[in-house]
């Protein structure tokens, strides 16, 4: 659990990658140079810690590509004290992020393992989301909706309408949509049965998968 000077020169130099990129956001930059990738990812593969690419971890799942998750949630347009879901806590990455812009995080994650495994490993490093769940993120957490935004790091062949349902008005859902390759899709709620929708591009993620192993 070690984050040294090198470490920290290779998460500025990711930076400048990101800002090459096109992410503007300020507090998301700083988020990806402060926290420590590398400790999310399996000892062997430090190395690949800080190259914008995704890696895969356990599960057959992966930690997304810095700048997906940069993307992503400069789309959630985050501020201190926001209610946002994550569906797919994975290795905790993206949700160490929102934690970061002050976001109060509620993460579903349906791969025991990684549940487990991150659900112990993120107060480790001083993450702590108000709640991690084991379970179906097809479903969303209407017990704790409205959410200002919810972000999905999975691919979903279609669009869970229970996630639609449980924005806030306002609220936004980010979304990759389609099977092979994914279309980065953003829904903004502007109604009671209103929303506008924002295409935004080709991306690939591992799918979002239904029911619970």
């Amino acid at each position: 659990m070690k984050d040294t000077f090198k470490h920290k020169g290779m998460r500025q130099q990711l930076v400048e990658v990101l800002v090459n990129k096109g992410i503007k956001g300020q507090k998301v930059l700083d988020a990806i140079g402060k926290i420590p990738r590398h400790l999310f990812m399996d000892s062997g593969f430090i190395d690949h810690a800080y190259q914008d690419k995704a890696f895969p971890i356990a599960a057959d799942q992966t930690i997304s590509q810095p700048y997906t998750v940069a993307f992503q949630t400069e789309l959630m347009e985050v501020t201190s004290g926001d209610k946002v879901l994550e569906i797919g806590t994975g290795s905790g990455y993206q949700t160490a992020v929102l934690l970061e812009l002050g976001a109060k995080v509620y993460s579903i994650e349906r791969q025991k393992e990684l549940f487990k495994k991150t659900s112990k490993f993120l107060p480790k490093l001083g993450y702590r989301a108000k709640k991690l769940i084991f379970g179906d993120g097809y479903k969303g957490l209407p017990e704790e909706a409205p959410f200002a935004s919810i972000i999905v790091t999975a691919g979903a062949p279609f669009v869970p309408k229970p996630l639609l349902s449980q924005l806030e008005m306002g609220g936004r859902l980010i979304i990759p949509v389609g099977d092979d390759v994914q279309i980065m899709t953003l829904f903004i709620r502007k109604g009671p049965k209103e929303f506008e929708k924002h295409e935004l591009g080709e991306f690939r993620f591992v799918p979002l998968l239904e029911d619970k192993n």
